[in-house]
């Protein structure tokens, strides 16, 4: 592995060496240990989007790990590919840093950043992809649960990047999927095609909040309006009625555990009610961040 740009470029074993790797140093860091393995290396972080828990996330693990993380706000160099061409940026990065993570809109940013550059690249979000989002996600199962083969996943809301990546992530680890979606709002029929092709049955996309919640372990939904979505919020309100992460909803699952990537609006996709539920795993799993990062970083940056 020198990149680690979607849960869908990455096969069985990579995940859950990482997975491993995650539970090995958060046990470790908690018992107050440090893995210093980063001593003079540095990760340059490239945001396009504004963000709590990936900047938090990967800034604390780098220097946990004795390295040293370099913030880039977009107005620092002019806009991603605007100023200069990514290629080129890309190529400067590489001479001058050990590691590049890019917060971008675009999933092809990433895509070039990697080509071009032969230090390790990280997508800490785009469009398409959100893979440290959900290889966080899926620690936070496992440790719950105590396994993740047969674990069924109800992801209620817009199929986003968020929703691709678990999906890709259950096909590859045994878990199964029901995303329910208003239309207009389903993942798309190749990521499900594609998930299913790589165990049948993985992903099966309903319309029906309710009959997703049936039999599951675990209760997940997002945001309805994302960063750049903004312009559409009266409309995707309106249109997400009904898909709310309620009491209701939840009473046909009462022992499933809910999750949220955060930042979480309460009374929209889910009731304050269900945020702070004795079954919402959601903190456990913003902390787990922290923890998959950086196992990542150690993978990646100190081969």
């Amino acid at each position: 592995m020198k990149d680690f740009l979607s849960v869908s470029s990455c096969t069985a074993d990579e995940l859950l060496e990482l997975l491993d790797l995650s539970d090995k140093l958060k046990k470790y860091y908690k018992k107050g240990n440090r893995d210093l393995c980063l001593v003079g290396k540095s990760l340059v972080m490239l945001f396009e989007k504004p963000s709590l828990r990936t900047r938090m996330s990967f800034q604390i693990a780098m220097a946990q790990l004795g390295g040293h993380p370099i913030y880039v706000k977009p107005e620092d160099i002019g806009g991603i590919g605007k100023r200069e061409p990514i290629k080129d940026m890309a190529r400067v990065l590489d001479r001058y840093a050990n590691g590049i993570m890019a917060r971008t809109f675009a999933h092809e940013t990433v895509i070039e950043l990697a080509k071009f550059a032969e230090i390790p690249v990280i997508n800490a979000l785009t469009d398409w992809s959100h893979p440290c989002q959900a290889m966080a996600d899926i620690m936070t199962i496992r440790e719950h649960f105590g396994k993740l083969a047969g674990i069924k996943i109800a992801y209620i809301g817009d199929g986003n990047n968020v929703a691709r990546s678990l999906a890709y992530g259950c096909a590859k680890l045994g878990m199964k999927i029901v995303i329910a979606s208003p239309k207009g709002y389903q993942l798309d029929k190749e990521s499900i095609d594609g998930t299913n092709k790589i165990a049948a049955g993985t992903t099966t996309q309903i319309n029906n909040p309710h009959d997703a919640v049936k039999g599951a372990d675990v209760i997940y939904t997002d945001t309805w309006v994302s960063m750049g979505q903004e312009d559409e919020k009266t409309k995707r309100v309106a249109d997400f009625q009904g898909f709310a992460v309620d009491s209701k909803l939840l009473s046909e699952a009462p022992k499933a555990k809910i999750m949220h990537c955060l930042p979480a609006y309460r009374g929209y996709e889910i009731t304050e009610e269900a945020m702070e539920s004795a079954n919402s795993i959601v903190f456990d799993e913003a902390e787990n961040r922290l923890h998959f990062q950086r196992a990542l970083l150690k993978k990646l940056l100190s081969q």
